[in-house]
């Protein structure tokens, strides 16, 4: 009994966090900024729900190298879950941007690079989703599906990270925009802000896990 309570401390820190931040996140004091105004709390919300998704899929992508190299079973197991979670943060962070653009610039999904990039994204992922479903042996599945999350998320960072940069975007932080943080976040959002997503990340590891011990116990019944 000991040892799995001396396992949980960092649940227990996803808990405590992720308290926090709804709380301070919806009631605390933010800066008054024209057009944002409350919708500036989002910040504590969207942006960290990204920084989530990004660190599942590196550790998804981690876990395909793995598995290429070593051909272990569950190591394929683990990436896809990774990769599940982090498509679940995708369409999470999707959905508050909109409801901010909405209100910040008077449409849900405006034509911009940043948005685009990011739709294309998902949509690499969604085809990893379906890719995996079209294979009935197991080696094949896990080889081939492992390839191409590792190609994904090797296109993946550039297509959100740089191309926006290239061009004008609403987006702070690129086109030649300002970043968010240099004029608009101070002391009060930072402090809870970080929390964020140091607490999203370890929701989506939970989230993460309780989903493989699911798929590892769902294989040894089958067996």
């Amino acid at each position: 009994m000991k040892e799995p309570m001396k396992n949980a401390w960092w649940k227990v820190l996803a808990v405590a966090i992720m308290t926090y931040v709804i709380f301070w996140g919806l009631l605390g004091p933010v800066p008054r900024q024209p057009i944002l105004n409350e919708s500036i709390r989002n910040v504590l919300f969207h942006v960290p729900l990204w920084f989530g998704m990004i660190t599942l899929l590196l550790t998804s992508a981690v876990y395909s190298v793995r598995y290429l190299r070593g051909g272990k079973p569950d190591d394929d197991t683990v990436a896809v879950e990774f990769a599940n979670t982090a498509i679940l943060f995708g369409l999470l962070g999707c959905l508050t941007g909109s409801i901010w653009a909405n209100f910040t610039w008077g449409e849900p999904w405006p034509n911009d690079p940043k948005l685009n990039s990011v739709a294309v994204g998902m949509l690499m992922y969604f085809a990893y989703l379906i890719l995996r479903g079209s294979f009935d042996d197991e080696q094949r599945r896990g080889r081939i599906s492992a390839v191409y999350n590792i190609f994904a998320f090797a296109v993946f960072i550039p297509l959100i990270f740089i191309i926006p940069r290239l061009t004008d975007s609403l987006h702070p932080g690129n086109g030649g925009n300002p970043a968010f943080g240099k004029y608009d976040m101070d002391n009060n959002l930072r402090m809870v802000f970080y929390p964020a997503i140091i607490g999203m990340t370890l929701l989506g590891v939970w989230i993460t896990e309780l989903r493989i011990r699911m798929r590892r116990m769902r294989a040894v019944l089958e067996d």
